[in-house]
């Protein structure tokens, strides 16, 4: 990923969230330059930036939906180190919305979920892919959910959402190989933020069907995105789970 004096560049989208930031601290400890994207969380950012491990790091304003937003990322990039060799696509929406409540899932939120969670992603692989391209060994790890397989999560469209990602890190896997490599993380619950706003009888029935016994926590994602990028070097196109086998369970 990088040489003795000359380390990798990670982006990592969202990073102001929990999630994110468990990744960038994960990644920085690895020995990478880290670019913290945030949407408005300027503060958050710039606190972890200053925490990481290392040097070099930065925090940037990325909205994932704005072509020049992601254009002045690419150019930040491309007069700095000239090279992305980490991508992790982290970024993402969604609202509680029960699945027989389809009115509540209105037009304007569907939208929304669809465009921060698969069209942002895929913008930010486009805007950056010459990047990629001039890393010696680059990866794209999109995080994902385990809603994309078991149906079950906030709301139908994040659901949906996070299944129609984990088919672009397919095709994508496809499409940019040899040069980039593609892969997706999928979680199952994780207790951060989102986590923290539901009832604790949720999270306690979550837990009893997951056949691990427990439920991930930032950290664990984050590791999951360390081995792709240090440890899995001949994948591509896969979706690896964090969920301690939550599509095993029995509810």
């Amino acid at each position: 990923m990088s040489t003795v004096g000359d380390p990798g560049i990670a982006v990592v989208t969202g990073a102001s969230g929990g999630i994110g930031s468990a990744i960038a601290v994960r990644l920085a400890a690895d020995g990478l330059c880290v670019v913290a994207g945030y949407h408005s969380a300027a503060e958050r950012a710039t606190q972890l930036v200053a925490g990481l491990a290392g040097s070099g790091h930065r925090a940037a304003q990325i909205s994932v939906l704005e072509p020049t937003s992601l254009a002045a990322l690419a150019n930040l990039l491309a007069d700095g180190p000239g090279r992305v060799d980490v991508l992790v696509n982290c970024a993402g929406v969604t609202r509680p919305v029960p699945h027989d409540d389809l009115d509540d899932l209105d037009d304007e939120l569907i939208d929304r979920i669809f465009a921060t969670n698969w069209r942002g992603p895929f913008a930010t692989v486009r805007a950056l892919r010459p990047l990629l391209e001039a890393a010696p060994s680059p990866v794209v790890v999109n995080i994902s959910s385990v809603s994309a397989v078991t149906g079950q999560g906030s709301n139908v469209a994040y659901c949906a959402s996070k299944a129609a990602l984990d088919s672009m890190t397919r095709s994508l896997g496809r499409a940019l190989a040899p040069q980039i490599r593609m892969v997706s993380v999928s979680p199952g619950w994780v207790l951060g933020e989102y986590a923290s706003r539901m009832p604790a009888g949720v999270l306690d029935v979550q837990r009893d069907a997951t056949p691990l016994g427990r439920l991930a926590t930032p950290d664990d994602v984050a590791a999951a995105v360390s081995a792709v990028v240090h440890d899995l070097p001949l994948t591509t196109g896969a979706v690896i789970p964090v969920d301690g086998g939550r599509p095993l369970g029995t509810h």
